[in-house]
């Protein structure tokens, strides 16, 4: 594409000021901004999608619940797990809204496959999955024909708090991280190296990247 795409490492923030910052980005912009991709990392947070039920909440914790705008069910965020959010105008992919999903999963597994372990979709359950075991929670939301949220891919952490929840709702889903997978590689190679690959699966290889990575 020949739209520009701008990159950002946000380091380490709050899940509710970067939600709100995405949401107002999202509500004020025009057809010629630019599209985004944020990175960051999230202190401790549960977050119930727009369809999340609180039965899938199963104990007590002294983590915070955040109600989402995404789609899906309720997830885990913390230290160590790579969030990606993408900022997009849908309208000038080369596809739609299940192409972007796609395209983000793909992007994922091919990320997972170059360290020599086989990571999968499944078409009933959004993420992607090495061996049964989710790796990475995918939720989008749509506004004004635009993206926001995102894919949290599960690099070096806790796992511990995903016991207290059904897993985007799914009961008894076991939960992996890529240290668990046997690859054990700095947050800043990961970060880089999914840019580059969600840039061809997303159709903005050629296009002015520009990076604070």
């Amino acid at each position: 594409m020949s739209y520009p795409l701008v990159v950002k490492n946000l380091g380490e923030k709050p899940y509710v000021k970067v939600w709100q910052t995405m949401k107002s980005f999202t509500d004020s912009r025009g057809e010629c901004v630019t599209d985004e991709i944020w990175f960051v990392q999230h202190p401790p947070v549960y977050t119930l999608g727009q369809a999340g039920k609180v039965e899938h909440l199963l104990k007590p914790s002294d983590i915070p619940i955040v109600h989402s705008d995404r789609g899906g069910q309720v997830t885990y965020h913390g230290p160590g797990q790579l969030v990606c959010y993408l900022l997009l105008d849908v309208r000038r992919l080369p596809f739609g809204v299940r192409g972007l999903v796609t395209a983000i999963e793909q992007s994922i597994i091919q990320l997972i496959n170059s360290y020599g372990v086989t990571a999968e979709s499944k078409p009933e359950a959004p993420g992607v999955y090495v061996d049964g075991k989710k790796l990475a929670a995918l939720g989008l939301r749509i506004r004004k024909g635009c993206s926001y949220h995102g894919v949290s891919l599960n690099v070096d952490m806790d796992l511990g708090p995903f016991s207290n929840i059904n897993p985007c709702g799914f009961k008894g889903l076991e939960v992996t991280d890529m240290k668990g997978l046997g690859i054990d590689r700095p947050m800043t190679e990961i970060m880089e190296g999914l840019t580059d690959i969600l840039i061809r699966q997303i159709g903005y290889d050629g296009a002015l990247i520009l990076r604070t990575l």
